[in-house]
Order: structure tokens, then C-alpha cells, then sequence
């Protein structure tokens, strides 16, 4: 198994001839004002057969990306659509409505369920979602290999009943810009991160007995965000402090092999 951090919080895995994608974004301009295309973002080497989403925010749900890459029938695994009226899901409508403008094969899923999706054993576990969004993070075995994607969970106490389950990790990949949000939808605001700051998420890799520790979900080139999403100064420098030696930032477009 080898893996590619696609930017922000998008990965590549590969696996036996065949390609699995995770949290993969092409356009962030719903985050990010002044998101030029293409930019900071890394295309997937080619078709992927199977992808799996966190959590159908924008930044990592994006229909018409997934549209373009998947192979046609290719599965999309999902957490269930949220609950209440349209106020408490404003941040999953968009998501929402694109999956079903692009026509792509979505399947929801319960948190512990596993499914193999050709040489992946993919498995749908807790995670907790800064804005009361459904989320769920996921395992990922292949080859002898197994790993975590984080998505953009806050720090909770599920790390133990999944390391109980799956420890040790060969990498993990957690969200580590520590975003704090003010949305017009959430108020009072909160001034408790909505996602693992890099002490958290250091945390959760030890927690989780990783040999790699690397950080996603943050993008420092991108200095204008939509109000209200303020993020550590610099998530990749402090992660190093906290992770020490299992800290292993990639840089966009960078595989991480982990068959040795």
C-alpha cells in the first residue's frame, strides 16, 4: 500500500492495481475566498475504483471532482445525511445536492461497519464533527498495511476504542489546523477548535500507536478564508513539536510507501 496526500484533506491509496480515494476536493473556493483551480491540489493518477467521504462538508465532499476520476458504477461510502430542517444542515446542503446532480453510486454507512472494496477493507468509525455534522473517520487495510483518515474531527474519546480495535496504525492522517468558528448558524460561537489542533492531533497518534503521524487539513498558501475560520498560525511546525519522531508532513502531490 502506498498513499498520496492530494491536498487538504484528500488522499490517493493504492492497493493491488487499484486506486481509492478519500476526502478528494478539485474547487476549496467555498473555504477558501480567493481559490484560484487547481491550485494546491493534486489530481489522482488515474481511475479510482471505490472513494470515501468524512463528512459532507464542501471542503471534503465534492461530487463533480469525484465524478471526473471515479470509474463509472464506483462506489461513494458516506455517514448518513444529518438530522433536522434546513438551518441545522446548512453546511451539508451543498454536498448534498451535488452527489445527486452528478448521479454518483452513494451508500451510507453506520459507524463500525466494514465493507471490501476490492483489495481495501475499509471500516467507518467514530469521529467527532466541530458544527453537530454526522461524520464518521476511516480505517483502510490493504496489503498487510492498515491506516486512519481523520477528516477534520474534533479530539474525543473514541481514540481508544479504535486503537483497542486496529492499533498499531502504519500511518495516520489527522486534521491539524485547530480551525476555531464563528457561523452565523452556531451562535453563541464556540472558541473551542473544531478540529484537532496540532497538540491534539499528536495526541491521537500516539493514542493510536502510529509509525506515521502526518497532518492534513491545512493549507497555508491560502490566506483568504470565509469569516468566521480562523486557523493555527503554523499547523505543519507545531504538529513536528508535539509528534517528534512520528511526525511526517507531506507535501501536496507526495506519496508516502508504506510496504517497508
Amino acid at each position: 500500500m502506498r498513499v498520496r496526500r492530494l491536498g487538504w484533506a484528500g488522499l490517493e491509496i493504492e492497493a493491488g492495481g487499484e486506486r481509492l480515494l478519500i476526502d478528494y476536493v478539485r474547487d476549496l473556493s467555498p473555504l477558501f475566498t480567493g481559490w484560484k483551480p487547481g491550485e494546491n491540489v493534486a489530481v489522482p493518477g488515474g481511475r479510482a475504483s471505490a472513494a470515501l467521504v468524512t463528512h459532507l462538508h464542501r471542503d471534503h465532499t465534492d461530487a463533480a471532482a469525484l465524478a471526473d476520476v471515479l470509474t463509472p458504477g464506483a462506489p461513494v461510502l458516506r455517514p448518513a445525511p444529518g438530522h433536522g430542517d434546513d438551518v441545522d444542515n446548512v453546511t451539508t446542503l451543498l454536498a448534498e445536492r451535488e452527489l445527486v446532480r452528478h448521479r454518483l453510486a452513494v451508500e451510507v454507512v453506520d459507524v463500525w461497519s466494514s465493507r471490501d472494496l476490492g483489495p481495501f477493507r475499509v471500516t467507518a468509525v467514530p469521529a467527532v464533527d466541530g458544527l453537530g455534522d454526522p461524520q464518521v473517520n476511516w480505517v483502510v487495510e490493504a496489503d498487510g498495511r492498515r491506516i486512519l483518515h481523520g477528516g477534520d474531527t474534533m479530539f474525543h474519546g473514541f481514540w481508544w476504542l479504535v486503537a483497542r480495535r486496529f492499533s498499531p496504525f502504519d500511518a495516520v492522517f489527522l486534521p491539524a489546523n485547530g480551525a476555531v468558528v464563528d457561523a452565523p448558524h452556531l451562535q453563541p460561537p464556540s472558541p473551542v477548535p473544531a478540529a484537532l489542533d496540532p497538540r491534539q492531533a499528536a495526541a491521537a497518534a500516539e493514542i493510536l500507536d502510529a509509525r506515521f503521524a502526518v497532518p492534513i487539513h491545512y493549507e497555508p498558501e491560502q490566506p483568504d478564508k470565509v469569516p468566521g475560520y480562523v486557523e493555527v498560525a503554523d499547523p505543519e511546525a507545531e504538529f513536528r513539536t508535539y509528534a517528534g519522531r512520528r511526525a511526517h508532513p507531506l507535501a501536496v502531490g507526495e506519496w508516502l510507501d508504506l510496504a517497508g
